[in-house]
């Protein structure tokens, strides 16, 4: 699991404002940074870190997408997956709908050129 340091100063990217539900995932994200965190240590394979990046998802994409596109991030964070620069996408895949969310999320980092790729 990837483990993250503190937040970053980046400017919060988001296209309105946040919903009731994506506020209580980021006060879990608040909660995991202040507390398992610290235990885990404070290095991710990723920038931003997965959870700075499941922020920004949650805040512009809601609780239920942008809560797919981290968890597909956060299972990309292994010893075996990418790692380099990988921000949100600036928009979801056409073909991702509410009802098949699995669709959401980025699951193999194949998204990633061979230039922001670590490997």
């Amino acid at each position: 699991m990837c483990q993250d340091g503190p937040p970053s100063s980046s400017p919060k990217r988001h296209d309105g404002p946040v919903s009731l539900p994506a506020r209580l995932g980021l006060g879990l994200i608040w909660i995991y940074r202040h507390s398992l965190s610290m235990f885990m240590g404070r290095g991710c394979r990723y920038a931003p870190s997965c959870s700075e990046y499941t922020a920004d998802a949650l805040r512009k994409f809601g609780l239920w997408r942008g809560g797919w596109l981290g968890l597909s991030r956060i299972l990309r964070c292994n010893p075996w997956g990418a790692s380099g620069y990988d921000p949100i996408p600036d928009s979801l895949p056409a073909d991702a709908r509410w009802y098949l969310p699995w669709r959401y999320g980025r699951w193999n980092g194949a998204h990633l050129t061979d230039g922001q790729n670590g490997r």
